[in-house]
């Protein structure tokens, strides 16, 4: 349903002015559009507002966020190394974009006052299919396949002009707005129509369901095969196409005969869309008469909505005070009544939901379900917000405190730590080494002769001695029970040295 959302969105009238620049290039064989050529089309379609191709740019990128339009690069419009590099883009429809236009410009485009039932495409089906069993007996292949998309396309239409036409009756039953003059005047010529349709629909049944007859004698399958043969589908296998065929053929036969199966389960009912059809339009010719039965009786009597509405004003003009009209409206109305909406209040033991609007506390809600009416969502997440200037200014910061570490690393191990008096820096070097020796230090069984630990590019070996040692630091003397330290510079550490 994305696909849609031109159709609402706010600049929907630019959106589909872009889509009609589309379509009517399409006309002409032209696919790829730039942004000028639809500013360029815009300015020969009458009505259409004038959009240059800065503004056309960014309607064309929303459409290819919401999958109407496929874009692609051309490179060849540039002209310059900064025109190549500032990336000219094509669009155009895809398959299913397009299929979203042509929806939504059909409903823009359509007449709902055309409403019809098509009774002469009846003796065009029986002339259609006596030429369909000719074709199928003599083996015209390519007659076949003519005559047979003939039939299927004329039965499309009568199913759809049928059913556009009942929903059209159905509204105007149902409605409220037309008057009952309109009505009257139109009546006699709305019941003919559905009398001769139905009468039509009765006579010609029988008749087509004979010639349907004919044609299966003339072989079906050899049908199919040659409909298949000569079908311009080549995107389709033949196995695909004469699977399409049969269906339509299937469809075709349902009309107007049943199958065994259907004869055992309608019991007596409509077995085929024909004598489904036919019983709609008696249906129809009935609830018309009953609209007509009520207009009349209405204008005999004289009591229309019209004049109960008026009736109803007045009585809320004459009410000698607010609560009257507050009563006055809450019988009428009911929506004094419990609350409608799918909302209860956090206790519901204390205010229940069937206590009226008037006697409950006022409810808080989301200010997106007051301004919309849709509930909230969390929404798509927020932009990250990136302060390069703080990393680089870390980064800096990580890479000066490695460099003065690896600095006090080489000095410690330029000497023996025994023979002078470590610094702030060295102790601390000093320190992480003997952190990362210790894990060793102690073992869970056996003995331990001596451990390692490395750091900033050098190594620390703790050795067993025969007596204790006293390292000097800045922090104090550091004593080690029967163990000697050695701290020499490794590969590694002379390397990064060298890079320094």
């Amino acid at each position: 349903m994305r696909l849609f959302s031109f159709a609402t969105a706010e600049k929907r009238g630019e959106y589909l002015w872009v889509l009609r620049a589309f379509d009517h290039a399409r006309a002409a064989y032209v696919v790829l559009l730039h942004a000028s050529d639809v500013a360029d089309t815009l300015t020969r379609l009458p009505d259409a507002p004038r959009l240059t191709a800065t503004e056309v740019g960014p309607l064309l990128e929303q459409l290819h966020q919401w999958g109407v339009l496929e874009r692609s690069y051309d490179g060849t419009r540039a002209a310059t190394l900064a025109e190549y590099r500032n990336r000219h883009f094509v669009y155009q429809f895809s398959r299913a974009g397009y299929q979203a236009y042509r929806s939504v410009a059909e409903v823009l485009g359509a007449r709902l006052d055309e409403a019809a039932l098509s009774r002469l495409v009846l003796p065009e089906l029986l002339s259609d299919l006596h030429a369909l069993a000719a074709a199928n007996r003599a083996g015209d292949a390519e007659r076949v396949y003519r005559v047979l998309n003939r039939l299927d396309t004329a039965l499309s239409e009568l199913a759809d002009r049928a059913a556009h036409f009942y929903l059209t009756l159905g509204d105007l039953v149902r409605t409220t707005e037309a008057t009952p003059e309109a009505f009257l005047a139109h009546k006699d010529a709305l019941l003919a129509h559905m009398r001769e349709f139905s009468m039509d629909l009765a006579r010609f049944a029988p008749r087509l369901a004979a010639a349907i007859a004919e044609v299966e004698d003339t072989g079906v399958d050899d049908l199919i095969a040659r409909a298949g043969a000569c079908d311009e589908r080549v995107l389709l296998s033949r196995a695909d196409r004469e699977a399409d065929w049969r269906a339509r053929w299937h469809g075709l036969r349902g009309w107007f005969v049943a199958t065994a199966a259907e004869a055992g389960a309608a019991e007596g009912g409509p077995q085929t869309e024909a004598e489904r059809l036919r019983e709609a339009t008696m249906s129809a010719i009935a609830a018309v008469l009953s609209l007509l039965r009520r207009v009349t009786e209405t204008r005999r009597g004289g009591v229309s909505r019209e004049s109960a509405l008026r009736h109803l004003a007045g009585w809320f003009t004459a009410a000698p005070t607010t609560e009257s009209a507050h009563a006055l409206f809450d019988a009428v109305f009911g929506l004094g009544r419990p609350r409608h909406l799918a909302m209860e209040h956090p206790d519901a033991d204390i205010i229940p939901p069937i206590r009226s609007w008037w006697d409950a506390p006022p409810l808080e809600i989301a200010r997106t379900l007051a301004e919309t009416g849709r509930p909230p969502s969390p929404g798509a997440p927020s932009r990250i917000q990136r302060n390069d200037a703080g990393v680089r200014r870390l980064r800096a910061s990580q890479l000066d405190a490695q460099r003065r570490r690896a600095e006090a690393a080489r000095s410690l191990a330029s000497a023996d730590v025994y023979e002078r008096v470590l610094d702030e820096r060295e102790t601390e070097v000093l320190l992480r080494l003997l952190d990362a020796a210790s894990t060793a230090w102690v073992p869970v069984s056996g003995r331990v002769s001596g451990t390692t630990g490395s750091d900033s590019g050098v190594t620390l070996t703790v050795a067993e001695h025969p007596r204790s040692t006293v390292v000097r630091t800045a922090r104090g003397l550091l004593y080690l029970d029967h163990r000697r330290l050695t701290v020499r510079e490794n590969p590694r550490g002379r390397a990064a040295a060298g890079r320094l």
